[in-house]
């Protein structure tokens, strides 16, 4: 829909497998796997479970596929059919990032209105969650928040002491250049002088 891109880069795993699966529905024209899959291709997955949902389609099953796979089965594999099981190399060791700047902005426009900015020095490639916690630890009475960990990496729960609340259905939306984020808190690695917002918003 966007270039290849399905829904968030965290939905694509899923959405290829949907496809593959299905693709005998969507007759009479095909979809265009190959601007997907260069999507996939070019995004560096941090998540597991990102990971385990994209794996699969790469290799051109689903996870409907599982169930018939199984130890028995790659013993009758031919060695060339198997993935290798070689030690990874260690990394190189590398100088320490220069640091960058990140603004952060905390905005609540819903109820009991208020906006805070603050610029904050990281490392660079440092992710969202970093950038948040020297926000706190600079200004702990403004930025302070609290995250809870799911599966797809800490989700934020509350900034300034204001919680997203499911009966209320509000949340946290976090986004670059009024652009929604396509990846979490945990993920996501600010560029020097990106300006990052959370806004207090409804779903």
């Amino acid at each position: 829909e966007h270039n290849g891109m399905i829904g968030n880069i965290y939905s694509m795993g899923l959405a290829l497998q949907a496809l593959e699966t299905s693709s005998e529905f969507y007759a009479p024209r095909k979809w265009d796997s190959a601007q997907v899959f260069s999507v996939v291709y070019n995004h560096d997955y941090q998540q597991p479970m990102a990971i385990a949902q994209v794996l699969p389609p790469l290799v051109g099953k689903s996870y409907l596929n599982a169930g018939r796979w199984g130890c028995a089965a790659t013993n009758r594999m031919s060695p060339s059919q198997q993935l290798p099981l070689s030690p990874v190399p260690p990394l190189p060791l590398s100088r320490p990032a220069a640091p960058i700047t990140v603004q952060f902005s905390i905005t609540n426009t819903l109820k009991n209105y208020f906006h805070y900015s603050t610029s904050v020095c990281v490392p660079d490639n440092s992710t969202l969650l970093q950038v948040m916690k020297v926000a706190r630890n600079e200004k702990p009475d403004i930025f302070c928040f609290k995250t809870k960990k799911t599966c797809w990496g800490p989700f934020v729960t509350s900034i300034h002491g204001l919680a997203g609340n499911e009966t209320e259905r509000t949340y946290w939306q976090f986004f670059s250049c009024w652009s929604p984020l396509q990846e979490g808190v945990g993920t996501y690695k600010p560029k020097n002088w990106e300006h990052i917002q959370a806004i207090f918003s409804t779903y």
